[in-house]
């Protein structure tokens, strides 16, 4: 395998989890007589740009079909993230309705919704049609494609540059990063700026935050890899912030290298150095996280047969991709976790891909009073524990496993 921006061979195993079923392929009942297809999830770093990546096994096209399960809106926190956004940039770029604001992975409507609440024109582009349909009900207009360089030709050709130009947790889902970013330059007015979120490679190290990795990430990434990534592009990062959301991310600020009008903020230079102190542009950094997360999922596995030991009932609570990775990873199946509540419509229903564990509404916490409910989005806890409290009725403990367990 060779990496996917510099296209060195690839010999650094960052994490290996043996093999698994694509994270958010959830089961219908008549499937569970049926097989499920197990891709090697092999995370490898090059040491050379240090791209944190794995293979491509399952297609992107494959993975973001009609039956992607994934709705931004469900998450009440994340909703109130994208509308400080679009105020924040609105006072910061002076966004106004003569400009065009495009997001990449626009999903349900879910940030664009508050550009057209300000009248600001918009683009969504999404390639699963079940989340563009709901942003259309929205009045949004989408192109449900992936976004690429022959997309943002298009748009060009079409005079659809963008003043701002976001994507929110779309940079680690592309598998052909030089393509994206390139398609991002074409893309963006010559006075226009991008901002992209992402999940930051440091906090995800230093928060043992494995069950992030899945299938539908191809990369994690440092300050350091984004940096060298965009500038290959002909797009310079004016500034970054460091922001708390999906365990701690990073929003950058880009624009054309060939836009003086922009000075690059002392956050850039302020956190390459962060990342050289830590130790990002040293294979060694990369070198022990394996041995981390697998004493995290010896604790785990104990604590659930010490509950099935002691005949004390397990449930979950939100069946998200990252959950899946802890399941499989740890070999956990419904023996050990009764079942999983959730909020989507979309998942109820249906069972968890490798673990079929069955998925259902809230409803089912409060008809079976489980002795322990594990969180499986940590990354919300207190969002979901506020909307938990009444499982202390029962006496109700909360879990998290991730950096390590705990019970509340």
């Amino acid at each position: 395998m060779k990496c996917r921006f510099c296209q060195k061979e690839l010999t650094h195993v960052f994490a290996d989890f043996g093999t698994a079923p694509p994270a958010n392929s959830f089961l219908k009942l008549e499937q569970l007589d049926e097989g499920e297809i197990y891709y090697p999830l092999k995370v490898y770093v090059c040491d050379n740009c240090f791209l944190v990546q794995i293979n491509e096994f399952k297609r992107s096209t494959e993975i973001f079909s009609d039956e992607y399960v994934y709705f931004s809106s469900i998450s009440k926190s994340w909703l109130e993230h994208a509308q400080r956004y679009v105020e924040m940039m609105i006072l910061r770029f002076g966004i106004n309705s003569n400009s065009l604001v495009i997001e990449i992975a626009s999903n349900d409507g879910y940030l664009l919704q508050y550009v057209k609440e300000k009248k600001i024109p918009c683009l969504g582009i999404e390639p699963a049609t079940c989340t563009a349909n709901v942003a259309r009900s929205k009045g949004i207009p989408v192109i449900d494609k992936f976004f690429g360089t022959e997309l943002a030709a298009g748009l060009k050709n079409k005079k659809q540059q963008a003043d701002l130009l976001l994507g929110n947790n779309v940079l680690a889902h592309v598998p052909d990063i030089n393509d994206f970013v390139a398609g991002l330059k074409t893309a963006l007015k010559s006075s226009g700026t991008i901002t992209m979120e992402f999940p930051h490679l440091m906090r995800l190290i230093e928060g043992k935050q494995f069950d992030t990795i899945y299938h539908e990430h191809f990369s994690y990434l440092s300050f350091h890899a984004v940096c060298k990534i965009f500038e290959s592009h002909g797009l310079k990062i004016d500034d970054v912030e460091e922001i708390p959301t999906h365990g701690g991310s990073l929003r950058i600020f880009a624009s054309h290298v060939e836009n003086d009008n922009l000075s690059i903020s002392k956050n850039v230079n302020k956190l390459l150095e962060k990342e050289n102190q830590c130790g990002m542009t040293s294979i060694d950094y990369y070198k022990n996280f394996q041995q981390q997360i697998e004493k995290i999922k010896i604790s785990f596995i104990r604590f659930l047969i010490e509950c099935k030991t002691a005949d004390k009932h397990v449930a979950a609570y939100g069946a998200a991709a990252k959950g899946n990775t802890l399941l499989n990873f740890c070999g956990i199946k419904a023996d050990l976790i009764d079942f999983v509540s959730d909020r989507a419509e979309s998942k109820q229903g249906k069972y968890l891909p490798g673990s079929r564990i069955p998925v259902y509404s809230e409803n089912e916490i409060k008809k079976r009073k489980p002795d322990y409910i594990v969180i499986f989005p940590w990354n919300i806890r207190d969002e979901i524990e506020n909307q938990l409290d009444y499982v202390k009725t029962w006496n109700g403990k909360l879990v998290t496993v991730i950096p390590e367990l705990k019970i509340t």
